[in-house]
C-alpha cells in the first residue's frame, strides 16, 4: 500500500536573532548601528549567528485512514512538524510529501480572513483545497450545523470570539472530504461537550477513508483514537510504534526526568 505522507530525513533549523518592534531612539540606532558592523566583522572572521534545530532527521510513513498521534512536551517539534506538512514552513533539510487533500487546523483563526464573512470563509477554505461551489454548498449545512455558527454566519470573522474560530474552523477541516487532515492541539480550549462530538468526528472521518495526524496533550484521545503514536523528543522522532507502547515510554522518560 503506497503511503498518503512520506516524510523523509526532514530537519528545521531557525536562526535566532533579535527583531525590532519599535522604533529605536536616537541612541539605540546608534548602538544598533555598531552591533551590526561587529557583527558583519565577526561574521567574515568564523562567527555566525546562533541557531537551533527543531527538527532534526524525522523518517516516517502514514498510510490510507490511519490515524496517528503525536506526544511530547512543549517545544519538542510537534508544532513545527505540522506546519512543514501543511506547506505553511519550508524545511531545512529532507523531504515531505502528501498525496491527496489537505484539510488542517493548526492554530485558533488560521486559514481565515478576518475581514470575510463566516459563510464567505467556508467558501474560501473549501476552493483553497481544490472544492468547487456545487461541492462546498453540498456541504456546508452540515458544516453550520457541526459548529453552531447560524446566527453568525453573515459576520466578519474578526468578530468571532476564539470558540467560535474555533468550532467553525474544525467543520470546515473535517467536513470538507479532507484525504488527509492536520490538526494541532487546539482542542483544549474547546468545552467538553465540543471537544467530545471533535473526536468522535475525528473517529468517523477515519472509517471513511480519511489519514489524520493530530498533536494532543490528551494521551487519553491518543490511546482511544489512535492507530499509532509518535513521541518526539528536542526535534527527533524518539519512538513510534502503538499507542500503549509509545504512551508508556514516554511517561517514564517524563517520570525519570529525561526531557
Amino acid at each position: 500500500m503506497k503511503p498518503v505522507i512520506s516524510v523523509t530525513n526532514l530537519g528545521k533549523k531557525f536562526i535566532l536573532g533579535e527583531r525590532e518592534t519599535v522604533a529605536p531612539t536616537l541612541r539605540e540606532a546608534f548602538k544598533n548601528s555598531l552591533k551590526s558592523k561587529a557583527q558583519t566583522f565577526f561574521s567574515r572572521n568564523g562567527a555566525r549567528h546562533p541557531s537551533v534545530w527543531a527538527l532534526k532527521d524525522v523518517s516516517f510513513e502514514i498510510f490510507p485512514g490511519e490515524v496517528v498521534g503525536i506526544v511530547g512536551h512543549n517545544g519538542a517539534g510537534k508544532s513545527t512538524l505540522l506546519k512543514i506538512l501543511a506547506r505553511i514552513t519550508r524545511p531545512t533539510t529532507g523531504a515531505a510529501d502528501l498525496y491527496g487533500r489537505t484539510g488542517t487546523l493548526l492554530g485558533v483563526g488560521t486559514g481565515f480572513h478576518p475581514d470575510l464573512t463566516g459563510r464567505e470563509n467556508i467558501y474560501l477554505n473549501g476552493a483553497i483545497l481544490g472544492m468547487n461551489r456545487a461541492e462546498i454548498t453540498r456541504k456546508f449545512d452540515e458544516i453550520v450545523a457541526f459548529a453552531q455558527v447560524e446566527n453568525f454566519l453573515d459576520t466578519p470573522a474578526k468578530r468571532y470570539s476564539s470558540g467560535m474560530y474555533l468550532r467553525l474552523g474544525f467543520a470546515i477541516a473535517a467536513h470538507l472530504e479532507p484525504d488527509i487532515l492536520l490538526l494541532d492541539e487546539v482542542l483544549t480550549i474547546a468545552d467538553a461537550s465540543f471537544q467530545q462530538r471533535c473526536l468522535k468526528k475525528i473517529k468517523d472521518a477515519s472509517i471513511e477513508g480519511t489519514t489524520i495526524l493530530f498533536v494532543s496533550h490528551n494521551l487519553n484521545s491518543v490511546r482511544t483514537l489512535c492507530d499509532r503514536a509518535f513521541h518526539i523528543k528536542a526535534g527527533r522522532l524518539q519512538d513510534e510504534g502503538t499507542p500503549e507502547t509509545v504512551i508508556a515510554t514516554y511517561l517514564s522518560v517524563e517520570s525519570n526526568g529525561d526531557c
